[in-house]
C-alpha cells in the first residue's frame, strides 16, 4: 500500500493508474522530490503521520503503523545506527512539527524516543523496546532463529540415552576425548600422545603453549563431574557459568579477555554475530524460551546454539558452547555429545543451516546422531579407545573424507554412515 497527501485531495492521473490522496499539508523543504510532480515523505514526516491513529477499513491495510510497530523501528534505528541515529532523528522531528500541525504527536515521540534512549519515561509495548528501556537490548533476529528452534525441539519425538557408568577409567578417557575434539575442529590440533601429555602428565609443549592451555582448561572443566552438573537457571546465572566456564578454558590466552563478554563484533564467513551491547540481553530472551523445554537432549541443542550463535567472547565460543550443551545432558544423567574431527563438517554445515535459512532439522538430526555414536563408543582407556576411533574415521580430516567417500562410522560398523 501506498498513502498520498495533497493539499486538495484531488484525483491524480498517472498512465495506467488513479492515484487518490487524502487532503493534508504538501510539500515541506525536508521532503524529497520524485516522479510525476509527487514527492517522497522524509523520515521525520514519515514518523510524526504514523503517530496519528486509523483503522483498517474493507479489507485494506492501516494507513499509519501501531504504536509497537513504530517503537520497534525505532528500536532497529538504534541498534543499527547508534544513539545519535536516534537524537539526530529527534532534531529532524522537532524541525518539521510546526509545519506539520504535529507538535502533540513530536512531543510523543521524542518521550518514545528518550524511553528507548533511558533518558525520559513513557510507557512502551513492543517486548524489544521494553527490553531496551531495562538497559538489556537484543537481537530480535537472533530471537526469531531461536523460537523457531525451540518450535521444532517441541515437536521432536522425546529421546533419553542414558549414560553407562564407565568407572574412573572410562569417565577420564571419554572426558579426555571430548576435550581433545572440541579443541582439534577449533583449530587446537595436537596427536592424541601429545594430548595425552599434556592432560594427564602436564606436558607443556614448548612451542605452542596456548593452545596446550586450551586443551587443559577444557579438559578441567569437562573431567570434573561437580562442574558439569552445574546447570543454569535463570538468566543472571547463565551469564555466570558461561563465563566461569570460558574463563578456565581461555587462561592461556590473556589476550582474549577470558570470562569478558566481547568489546568488539565478530564474525564467521558472511555470519556477523550478535553486537556486543546485546549479547547479554539476547542471551536472558533465548535463555526464556530455553526453560520451556522438556528433556535434557533438547535444552542441550537448544543451550548449545544459544552460546554459538550469539558468540559472546572474542575467541572459545564453540568449546564454551558445546560444554554448556553437555552440562545440560550431565546433570541429568545422560550420555554426552562428543563431535569428532570428520563430523566436524557436518557440525559446522547443520549450524550454518539454522543461522543463515532458518531450518532447524539438521541440527537436532546431526546431534541426535553425534550421541547414538558418543554412547556405543567404549571409553576404556585412551590408548584402546584411539584403535576404535581410528576405525570409525573419527581422526580424518572431514575434507581428506569427503573425497575418498568415507564418514564417521558407528563402532563395529563395516560400512560408513551418512550421518
Amino acid at each position: 500500500s501506498i498513502c498520498l497527501v495533497s493539499e486538495t485531495g484531488r484525483d491524480i492521473k498517472l498512465p495506467g493508474h488513479t492515484l487518490r490522496p487524502r487532503r493534508g499539508v504538501g510539500p515541506i523543504s525536508s521532503d524529497r522530490p520524485f516522479i510525476a510532480g509527487l514527492f517522497l515523505s522524509s523520515t521525520a514526516r514519515a514518523y510524526l503521520k504514523n503517530m496519528r491513529h486509523s483503522r483498517a477499513r474493507s479489507g485494506l491495510l492501516a494507513r499509519t503503523l501501531a504504536r509497537h510497530e513504530i517503537e520497534e523501528r525505532l528500536d532497529t534505528l538504534i541498534r543499527r545506527s547508534g544513539e545519535e541515529a536516534a537524537n539526530k532523528l529527534r532534531d529532524e522531528i522537532r524541525a518539521v512539527a510546526i509545519d506539520l500541525n504535529a507538535e502533540k504527536e513530536a512531543a510523543e515521540l521524542d518521550a518514545m524516543i528518550g524511553s528507548l534512549l533511558g533518558t525520559r519515561e513513557a510507557k512502551l509495548s513492543a517486548p524489544a523496546a521494553i527490553a531496551r528501556r531495562r538497559g538489556r537490548p537484543y537481537d530480535p533476529d537472533r530471537l526469531t532463529l531461536f523460537q523457531a528452534l525451540h518450535a521444532t525441539l517441541r515437536d521432536h519425538p522425546p529421546l533419553s540415552r542414558l549414560a553407562p557408568d564407565r568407572g574412573p577409567d572410562g569417565a577420564a578417557t571419554l572426558a579426555f576425548y571430548e576435550a581433545y575434539f572440541s579443541n582439534f575442529i577449533e583449530g587446537a590440533e595436537f596427536a592424541v600422545e601429545e594430548a595425552a601429555d599434556i592432560v594427564f602428565r602436564g606436558v607443556i609443549p614448548f612451542e605452542r603453549p596456548e593452545d596446550a592451555h586450551d586443551v587443559l582448561g577444557t579438559w578441567r572443566i569437562v573431567s570434573d563431574m561437580t562442574e558439569m552438573r552445574r546447570i543454569p537457571q535463570d538468566g543472571k546465572i547463565l551469564t555466570q557459568i558461561t563465563k566461569a566456564r570460558h574463563a578456565a578454558i581461555m587462561e592461556g590466552r590473556p589476550d582474549k579477555s577470558p570470562g569478558d563478554f566481547k568489546l568488539m563484533e565478530n564474525r564467521a564467513g558472511s555470519t556477523v554475530f550478535v553486537a556486543p551491547d546485546l549479547v547479554a540481553g539476547t542471551l536472558e530472551q533465548g535463555f526464556d524460551l530455553c526453560r520451556g523445554l522438556e528433556t535434557p537432549f533438547q535444552r542441550a541443542v537448544f543451550m548449545m546454539f544459544l552460546v554459538a550463535e550469539v558468540h559472546p567472547f572474542a575467541d572459545g565460543n564453540g568449546r564454551t558452547a558445546r560444554i554448556m550443551m553437555n552440562a545440560e545432558l550431565v546433570a541429568a544423567g545422560e550420555e554426552r555429545i562428543v563431535i569428532p574431527t570428520v563430523y566436524r563438517a557436518n557440525y559446522l554445515s547443520a549450524l550454518k543451516a539454522l543461522s543463515q535459512s532458518g531450518r532447524p532439522e539438521p541440527l537436532i538430526r546431526m546431534l541426535d546422531f553425534a550421541q547414538k555414536w558418543t554412547v556405543a563408543v567404549d571409553w576404556r582407556s585412551v590408548e584402546k579407545t584411539r584403535r576404535e576411533l581410528d576405525d570409525c574415521n573419527a581422526f580424518l580430516d572431514p575434507d581428506v573424507a569427503d573425497e575418498e567417500g568415507r564418514r564417521l562410522r558407528m563402532p563395529g560398523q563395516r560400512y560408513d554412515a551418512a550421518g
